[in-house]
């Protein structure tokens, strides 16, 4: 049976993937965008370039319903702050902004609704076991902390509506057209540079774009998501030294990594101001995501290997 897709973001990095995961099913993929021409090809673009989808309700398209909605438009992480107050501004566009949506998708029909939030809404790192869906919330910055709340505001909306809604925490999304810190590294990579990664033993969860757009696939289309919320990674944790050796080996680089102890790494990042920064960098940050495995027999349809493979060919190709 085809669907009706509404996607938000439809534009980005994961949008277009999951804008072609659903098109390949041979479902209808509407996707609200800032700029003309800037979606995955197929997909019936809206432009609606207003703040925080304030008055969407009266933009959305005359006679056009939706069975369901990804959620992935969202303030990210912006690494020169420049507002006042932070957590407002990510209040405004995670938890108002994504109840408008939800609130106008329901309206116009739709019955289910899936957030796309963050593994952040949940914490920073991991002690001595993979996060789990059900633990205990910490997040401990303005984006994570909104997310938490959109979540939490999603579910009350759905409870009331109707709507049912399905809550999404990637970690780290890498794959062809990855920006920010990933591609700081493939960059470093490619160019030789040493990197004073070799003694950190950490582990970190990450999950393939096209892993991710099937996961939410999944949970659009699945009648057993309904009021659930999941982690979704490729399965596979890896240490940062795989992880560069794993990129050097498919990017022809050399993987020049040096042993410097993690003490060190986090007294440089004090003296740097950028504590923050190497924590998240060295720290443990492993996910659980067998809930989504065992209610819904979600399996990742490509392996890590495959992943970078991917990426590095796209890296490759365009620099």
């Amino acid at each position: 049976m085809t669907v009706q897709v509404l996607i938000t973001g439809a534009n980005g990095f994961v949008g277009k993937a999951v804008s072609r995961a659903l098109l390949q099913r041979g479902d209808s993929v509407l996707g609200a965008v800032r700029r003309a021409q800037s979606a995955a090809a197929g997909v019936r673009e809206w432009l609606l370039d207003v703040d925080d989808f304030v008055g969407i309700e009266q933009r959305w398209p005359v006679g056009v319903g939706c069975d369901a909605v990804i959620h992935l438009a969202a303030r990210v992480h912006v690494m020169q702050e420049s507002v006042a107050d932070p957590l407002a501004a990510y209040r405004a566009t995670n938890v108002d902004g994504a109840l408008r949506v939800a609130a106008a998708a329901r309206r116009a029909g739709a019955r289910r609704f899936v957030f796309v939030s963050s593994v952040k809404a949940m914490a920073e790192a991991s002690a001595e076991r993979p996060i789990g869906e059900a633990d205990l919330p910490a997040p401990v910055d303005p984006y994570g902390i909104s997310k938490l709340e959109a979540e939490r505001a999603l579910f009350d909306y759905g409870r009331a509506s109707g709507l049912e809604i399905v809550v999404v925490r990637p970690p780290l999304v890498y794959g062809p057209g990855v920006r920010a810190n990933f591609l700081q590294l493939m960059n470093a990579i490619a160019r030789g540079i040493p990197l004073p990664l070799g003694a950190v033993g950490s582990r970190r969860s990450l999950v393939f774009v096209d892993n991710l757009a099937d996961a939410l696939v999944h949970c659009a289309t699945d009648p057993r998501a309904a009021g659930e919320t999941f982690h979704v990674t490729d399965g596979r944790d890896l240490s940062l030294p795989e992880l560069v050796r794993a990129l050097a080996m498919q990017l022809h680089a050399p993987a020049r990594l040096v042993p410097v102890p993690t003490g060190v790494l986090r007294l440089a990042g004090r003296l740097s101001g950028r504590s923050a920064q190497v924590d998240r960098l060295i720290g443990e940050l492993r996910v659980d995501s067998s809930h989504i495995r065992e209610r819904l027999g979600w399996v990742a349809p490509h392996t890590v290997e495959h992943g970078l493979l991917e990426t590095a060919a796209w890296y490759r190709a365009t620099h």
